[in-house]
């Protein structure tokens, strides 16, 4: 003989189950949306101080990690910092969905795995920038920029001391260049509106604070990438310096405030830019990570 259930029992399970993938669904649609936050935040802080900078308001630029050190010696500093960290860990594992698991759909062509390996590093470097903020809470150096400096000086020294070391210097900072300009080549290419779900208007109102913001970034790059090379070709680790100091050695040169000014602009554009992201940006979590 055989037992019927209700049938409000008997659908139960599936509404559960739809019910999880929605709730997990929504967990990292929120995850990826903070992680854009504060990334925008970051850039936002960079720009801000970098243009401060400019205006002799401020003692040199700011690159991201910099931005960090002087969110610590404000009021609250610690626990903008903690929120700073964890947010930008979100956006370190919207990252890996978008890598690994291709949440944006990019596909395994030419293009799409470029584009996934982008991500990929884009996520290390997020990464990286979150621990250093997680490292501030537990000890603020007195001069951050200076502990950068002497830090990257002494991993060249340990590279120039491996054979073909100065050509592995030389390779670390075509690196660096091949980052800054895809970052203008992507500027000028690619159609940021393509993954925001907002109005026609809005998102032409918004894409040329993603071109902007890219090509600041990009060309920001640059410098650091320069002396890097020089440290290289003269196999001297005291060429070696950090992002927030090749932009000041920039800014010390004759119409130096041109270039660092346009890219200060920039850095703002891009965090405002990343707050549209927040807010409109279309998060499509895969199928591999929600329940079954």
């Amino acid at each position: 003989m055989r037992i019927r259930l209700p049938r409000s029992l008997s659908r139960k399970p599936g509404r559960m189950g739809r019910s999880r993938r929605r709730l997990a669904r929504e967990a990292l649609e929120w995850t990826a949306r903070i992680g854009y936050g504060a990334r925008g935040f970051v850039y936002l802080s960079a720009g801000v101080l970098t243009l401060l900078a400019v205006a002799d308001r401020m003692d040199g630029a700011a690159g991201a990690r910099e931005s960090l050190f002087w969110l610590s010696q404000q009021p609250f500093g610690r626990a903008w910092l903690l929120l700073a960290g964890l947010g930008l860990l979100a956006f370190v594992g919207w990252r890996v969905l978008q890598s690994v698991f291709d949440a944006d759909h990019e596909g395994l062509g030419r293009h799409g795995l470029g584009t996934r390996m982008s991500q990929a590093f884009s996520g290390l470097g997020y990464a990286l920038l979150a621990v250093s903020a997680f490292r501030l809470l537990v000890r603020a150096p007195a001069d951050p920029s200076a502990e950068e400096v002497a830090t990257g000086r002494e991993r060249a020294e340990q590279l120039l001391s491996l054979p073909f070391g100065n050509w592995l210097l030389v390779g670390i900072g075509l690196c660096i260049a091949g980052v800054g300009v895809a970052n203008v080549v992507k500027a000028w290419r690619e159609d940021f509106t393509e993954y925001l779900a907002c109005s026609a208007d809005l998102c032409r109102r918004v894409a040329p604070l993603a071109r902007a913001g890219y090509m600041a970034r990009g060309f920001a790059w640059l410098p650091l990438a320069a002396l890097i090379v020089l440290a290289g070709l003269r196999a001297s680790a005291a060429d070696v310096t950090s992002f927030g100091a090749a932009l000041d050695a920039v800014e010390r040169q004759p119409a130096g405030a041109w270039f660092l000014a346009p890219a200060a602009l920039g850095f703002i554009a891009f965090g405002l830019f990343s707050f549209v992201e927040a807010r409109f940006r279309r998060i499509r979590p895969p199928p591999e990570v929600l329940p079954s």
